[in-house]
C-alpha cells in the first residue's frame, strides 16, 4: 500500500480522495488549514493549521514527516473566485496566484526530499486552465492561476524525471463540492477516477494533461 500525502484534505474532493484511498488501506496524511469532522473520523494522519502557502508550516510539516517517503503528493488545495473584466479585484486574483499557482510548487519544494525513485507529484488543476478551451472568458484569477499551475507542472516533469518520478496534471471535472454551488458530478465519482489515472500514471507519461475520465486536454 502506498503513503499519499493531500492538500487541501479537510472537505470537497480532497476529503473524497482521502476517505477512498484510506479505504483500500493507504496510509493518508491529511493537510489542511482547519480539519473537519469527516476528515477526523477517517482515521488519517491531520496535519492541521497548515497553509500551503506558509513555508514554515510545511518546513514543520517536513520535520514531523523524518525520514517517510511519501509515494504519491497530491497538491489538491486551492481557491475560486470570479472576476470579470468590469469587475477586478487585483488583490482576490493576486491571491489566486499565490494559493492556486505557487502553493503546489511550494508545497512540492518543501517536501521533495521526502519522494523517492517511483512516487508520483499530482498536481490538481483545472479545465478552466486550458488556453485553447477558453470560451466563455471571465473567471481572472482563476483561469489564469490554473494555466499557470499546468506550466508548473510541466516543468515540474521535467525536472523530476531524472529522479524517477513522475508528474500528472489532473482536472477533477465540474464536480458537486462547495466551491461550485453542489453543481456537477458526485464527488465520489470524481475521486474514483482521479484515483485510477494516479494509479496508471507512469514516467513514460509523465507532464500530461488529464480529465478524471482519461480523456487527453488539450493545454
Amino acid at each position: 500500500m502506498a503513503t499519499v500525502l493531500i492538500t487541501g484534505a479537510n472537505k470537497g474532493s480532497g476529503l473524497e480522495l482521502s476517505r477512498q484511498l484510506a479505504g483500500r488501506g493507504d496510509t493518508v496524511l491529511a493537510l489542511c488549514r482547519k480539519t473537519s469532522g469527516e476528515l477526523d473520523a477517517l482515521g488519517v494522519q491531520v496535519f492541521e493549521g497548515v497553509d500551503v502557502t506558509d513555508q514554515a508550516a510545511l518546513e514543520a510539516v517536513s520535520r514531523d514527516l523524518g525520514d517517510t517517503q511519501v509515494d504519491v503528493l497530491i497538491n489538491n488545495a486551492g481557491i475560486f473566485e470570479n472576476e470579470t473584466f468590469d469587475d477586478l479585484d487585483l488583490d482576490q486574483i493576486r491571491r489566486q496566484f499565490e494559493v492556486n499557482a505557487l502553493g503546489p510548487l511550494q508545497v512540492t519544494s518543501a517536501l521533495q526530499h521526502h519522494l523517492g525513485k517511483g512516487s508520483k507529484i499530482i498536481i490538481m488543476t483545472s479545465r478552466m486552465g486550458s488556453i485553447d478551451d477558453n470560451g466563455s472568458g471571465s473567471f481572472y484569477g482563476y483561469r489564469m492561476s490554473k494555466a499557470a499551475l499546468n506550466m508548473a507542472g510541466v516543468n515540474l516533469a521535467h525536472d523530476f524525471r531524472s529522479k524517477g518520478v513522475a508528474v500528472a496534471i489532473l482536472h477533477q471535472g465540474t464536480v458537486a463540492t462547495e466551491m461550485t454551488g453542489r453543481n456537477g458530478i458526485p464527488v465520489s465519482e470524481s475521486a474514483q477516477g482521479l484515483i485510477a489515472r494516479i494509479d496508471e500514471l507512469q514516467l513514460a507519461d509523465s507532464g500530461g494533461f488529464w480529465h478524471a475520465n482519461g480523456e487527453r486536454l488539450p493545454w
